[in-house]
């Protein structure tokens, strides 16, 4: 491939990790990683609530990595509440996952901009080490997916298996137990998704420039160990 169109692909997977690693950045600083309904399960039970009289006891919740807002429905009236996981809540939760969580994302933030350099630097520079040449941008990006791909399981296993949205949700509540009624990942949830599809797709990118995946063999070391063995 020329090398202007090397020049242009680098560029364009340049900008592309550093969108992510803004995306991921400010993923982490908002409250929209998970959205849902909770319901006020103590109340309805009180009143033996069915059909719409439920609406009434359905309140809403959404929250981060960091913080959150729960609105309590009790038949009263929606009262909402706000929370923070640090460090009101560390006691409830399944805190070294949610630690996990944040530093995976750090990580992410950290190699995507390291990649976006390296890209620029393989466009406009001359690359002198290995790690500045192509295996170089194929590890940034591959420990960059990685840490997206870390970052949804190990959330979703705290929200899915540990039941997060109901232990914030019963959070210093004495008399009254709630239960999610529905949930569902937000946008930041999915930025992280979308960041580790760029990842990967600047692997590809660099596959397309013409420099083969690591530990890859080549077709000519092939046919020259076949021709030796002929020989012998």
């Amino acid at each position: 491939m020329p090398t202007q169109q090397k020049k242009i692909i680098f560029c364009i997977a340049g900008v592309l990790s550093f969108a992510c690693a803004l995306g991921t950045a400010a993923a982490i600083g908002t409250q929209l990683w998970v959205k849902g309904t909770i319901l006020c399960k103590t109340g309805a039970l009180l009143v033996n609530a069915t059909g719409q009289e439920l609406e009434k006891f359905i309140g809403k919740i959404q929250y981060g990595l960091f913080y959150g807002e729960r609105v309590r429905q009790c038949g009263l009236g929606g009262r909402p509440f706000q929370f923070s996981f640090f460090p009101d809540l560390l006691k409830v939760i399944p805190a070294s996952i949610h630690v996990s969580v944040i530093l995976f994302c750090t990580v992410l933030i950290v190699f995507a901009l390291v990649g976006a350099g390296f890209f620029m630097f393989n466009a406009f520079g001359s690359p002198y080490e290995t790690l500045h040449g192509p295996i170089g941008l194929y590890l940034w990006s591959f420990i960059a997916c990685s840490c997206g791909c870390l970052i949804m399981i190990l959330f979703s296993s705290e929200v899915k298996i540990h039941h997060l949205s109901e232990k914030i949700a019963n959070f210093k509540e004495g008399s009254f137990t709630f239960k999610t009624h529905s949930e569902q990942f937000a946008n930041s949830f999915w930025i992280i998704l979308v960041c580790s599809l760029v990842h990967f797709l600047n692997a590809l990118l660099i596959r397309f420039a013409g420099f083969e995946f690591p530990f890859s063999k080549s077709k000519d070391s092939g046919t020259i160990t076949g021709a030796v063995d002929l020989m012998y």
